[in-house]
């Protein structure tokens, strides 16, 4: 079922809604094979979930399919009452033309709520009227009630096939047989175009998301999230034990006083912090900047690096100098 009928049921008890839900889904599978046994499910389902407009929709659906116009139209009118929606108009006119009443049925297409209808309820609507212009004998007029803006040999629509096909009966019915071929050739080729031709491919129908399937992987995700908090919590609470315990066994051994083995704990505490860590990242992450250029290494020393290597060479030298004159002395006594 589609999401606005699973939102439907789901206001029934929850035995009253399944009832209701496995004999919705049996209409639908039967109404073009069975439709008087997917009418009979229809009527089922309407014993519980009569107050819902999805049940109404179904019970006029297939007892339209089914032959049963009256019962089709009072549901219908019942399913504009409950939904608001129009969207079946065409379909009440057609079942005011079985019957018998054609008159009624062209005073549904001339009303003011076929005016809101969107482009493939006007059509249907207008083949509709072209069939009561026809139940009366007025078959100029039913060519002219297919005459709508929707009519275009030049563009094909979903609906443009049977709107083509229903022209060219009427033109065929008036004695315009030149012009009904053109039509009926024009609706192979919009349905060859459309792909609803010998090579039609099967409807793909979104069914809406799984709520109750959206609502499993959301409870997953959650007990994820809290498995790796969990996880990096116990591993924090390690790491520091792990650090705290060195820090202490090395002060008595060391023979540091309690001060000093306070400041090696705070000392290994700043270790383990955020920005001790940085900090050895960002030593770490030195040695990957490392130039294969020796001058653009040089030119890239801090000046305050440069002088202490000068310094160091320097006492160097000086030190080797005094060793060197103290070997002269022991020579020469």
């Amino acid at each position: 079922m589609d999401r606005a009928t699973q939102h439907q049921i789901k206001t029934l008890e929850s035995n009253s809604a399944e009832w209701v839900a496995r004999h919705l889904v049996m209409a639908g599978r039967l109404i073009d094979d069975e439709p008087e046994l997917a009418f009979q499910h229809a009527l089922a389902a309407s014993r519980r979930g009569g107050r819902l407009a999805a049940v109404r929709e179904a019970v006029g659906l297939t007892a339209y399919a089914a032959g049963h116009y009256g019962e089709a139209l009072r549901e219908f009118r019942t399913y504009r009452r409950i939904s608001g929606s129009n969207v079946h108009l065409p379909v009440m006119a057609d079942c005011e033309r079985g019957l018998g009443r054609p008159d009624r049925a062209l005073d549904v297409a001339r009303s003011e709520e076929a005016k809101d209808l969107d482009a493939p309820g006007k059509v249907e609507l207008a083949i509709v009227a072209a069939g009561a212009r026809t139940d009366l004998g007025q078959l100029d007029a039913a060519v002219a009630e297919l005459e709508i803006p929707q009519l275009d040999i030049n563009r094909a629509f979903s609906y443009s096939p049977r709107l083509f096909r229903a022209y060219a009966d009427a033109l065929a019915a008036v004695g315009r047989e030149a012009e009904a071929e053109k039509w009926q050739k024009q609706a192979v080729v919009a349905e060859n175009a459309l792909g609803q031709g010998v090579d039609e491919e099967p409807d793909i129908i979104d069914l809406g998301w799984d709520e109750e399937e959206e609502a499993r992987e959301e409870a997953e995700r959650r007990r994820l999230l809290d498995r790796a908090a969990t996880a990096s919590a116990t591993a924090a609470t390690a790491a520091g034990a792990s650090t705290a315990a060195p820090a202490a066994a090395v002060a008595p051994e060391a023979g540091v006083s309690d001060a000093g083995a306070s400041a090696s704990a705070d000392n290994a505490g700043a270790a383990g912090s955020p920005e001790a860590q940085d900090a050895s990242i960002d030593d770490q992450e030195a040695d990957y900047f490392a130039s294969d250029d020796a001058e653009s290494d040089e030119d890239s020393v801090e000046h305050d690096e440069l002088e202490t290597e000068d310094r160091l060479e320097t006492e160097d030298r000086q030190e080797t100098g005094g060793e060197t004159e103290d070997r002269q002395d022991r020579r020469e006594d």
